[in-house]
Parts: C-alpha cells; sequence; structure tokens
C-alpha cells in the first residue's frame, strides 16, 4: 500500500510517498490531482469541508488548538464557504466580517490552494475514501508524545528537532534542495505522510464528529 502526505508550496504541492517497504520519495507536483495518482491514502495539509458562517467555526480545529498548547495558532482559521469565492482580501474580510468573524490576511493567502482542494474533492466522490485533512504541527506533537514541538520549524534548532522526530518513526531524510519547495515544506509533507500510513493501518485519531460534514456533504475532520 502506498501513502502519501501533501502540503502546499510555492510551485504547487510537495508530496512524500511511502512503498510499502518504507522507501521514501519526495517530489513536488502542480496540482493536487497528480499527487493523488497511485495512492491509497493521501493526508494534505489543507482544510476539507467548510462551514457557511465563520462562527462557531469547525469542530476539529478547536480540539487542535486544545491538543496543541503554545503552538495553537499554527492551526489557522478556516474561512467560511461564501468568503473563499472572493478574488481580494478586502472583499473576503468584508463578507466574513458581516458573516460575524474577520478573516486575516495569511488565511487569504491559502485561498487557491484551499479552492483546489474544494474543487476538487466536489467533483470526486471516489477521493473522499482516499484524500483526508491532516495537520503537520499534530503530527508532531504526536510523535514528540503528546507535547508540541514549540521551536519554529524555519528555525535551525526547530527544523532538528523535527527532523529527528521523523527519523525516530521510520521517516529519515537527508535534508537536500527539492525544486519549488522550502525545506520546512518538505517536513511538513513528511509529518502529514506519517498520519496517512497511521490513516491506512487503522490507528489514526480523527477530531471533530465523524458525521460533521459541510453543505456539500464533504467531512470536516483533522486527522492524525
Amino acid at each position: 500500500m502506498i501513502v502519501g502526505g501533501a502540503d502546499g508550496c510555492r510551485t504547487g504541492w510537495v508530496v512524500c510517498r511511502r512503498d510499502t517497504d518504507g522507501t521514501l520519495d519526495i517530489r513536488v507536483v502542480k496540482t493536487l490531482a497528480e499527487a493523488c495518482e497511485g495512492l491509497s491514502i493521501l493526508a494534505v495539509d489543507m482544510p476539507i469541508g467548510l462551514t457557511d458562517t465563520p462562527r462557531p467555526g469547525r469542530a476539529c480545529e478547536s480540539e487542535a488548538r486544545a491538543l496543541m498548547p503554545g503552538k495553537a495558532s499554527s492551526v489557522f482559521p478556516t474561512p467560511c464557504r461564501p468568503a473563499l469565492a472572493c478574488t481580494t482580501h478586502a472583499e473576503a474580510n468584508a463578507i466574513s466580517r458581516k458573516l460575524g468573524l474577520g478573516l486575516n490576511q495569511q488565511t487569504f493567502h491559502l485561498f487557491p490552494k484551499m479552492r483546489e482542494i474544494d474543487e476538487l474533492l466536489r467533483g470526486s466522490r471516489k477521493l473522499w475514501r482516499i484524500v483526508y485533512e491532516a495537520h503537520p504541527e499534530l503530527a508532531f506533537t504526536r510523535m514528540n508524545g503528546g507535547k508540541p514541538v514549540l521551536a519554529k520549524k524555519r528555525k535551525p534548532d526547530g527544523f532538528a528537532e523535527r527532523l529527528k522526530l521523523l527519523a525516530r518513526h521510520g521517516f529519515k531524510w537527508k535534508p537536500i534542495a527539492v525544486s519549488g519547495a522550502a525545506r520546512d515544506d518538505v517536513l511538513d509533507a513528511m509529518a502529514v505522510c506519517r498520519t496517512a500510513m497511521q490513516i491506512a493501518e487503522g490507528t489514526a485519531t480523527r477530531l471533530g464528529p465523524a458525521r460533521e460534514r459541510d453543505r456539500y456533504g464533504l467531512p470536516m475532520n483533522i486527522w492524525y
């Protein structure tokens, strides 16, 4: 069984694929549809399933933040569906604010990737059995015995700590340049690939109610 983890990067998606013998293949693809090819499970660091209003928001996000004291801010607030259709931050913020809560610039920058995964899954129900939402910092928290890794991944100490955790759990990587992706993007893809492996094995944990769905039937859960 081949599983994978994907994280958005500046040129598309960086994907870590893990074969049944533990071999890792790290590559950058332009679209998430390409990332899904040949995989039994793909865990993605991007929201799946959107609420119609910004409040109360998705239960899985609140649960994720509660599990990571000191690192809760790494779980970005997901936009409501009406805001996702907007092409400027000002417009998205205005619509979101009108519905109950404003929207920050950082979240808006992720809109193209959020729209991509949303359109992909709404267009193919068979991918619902393959693509799962994950979160790398939750994955690292689990690898670290339930304690969040507080050092920033872009700093040398934070990068090294996460690299060690991955190696300890069977994901060894000698940091090399991956064209089109930052090296911390690769770490995140590897982390959620481990989550994909746990989903495949039946040992992953789901946050949010099992039956919680958005208006299109997409699940609103984070796995780790």
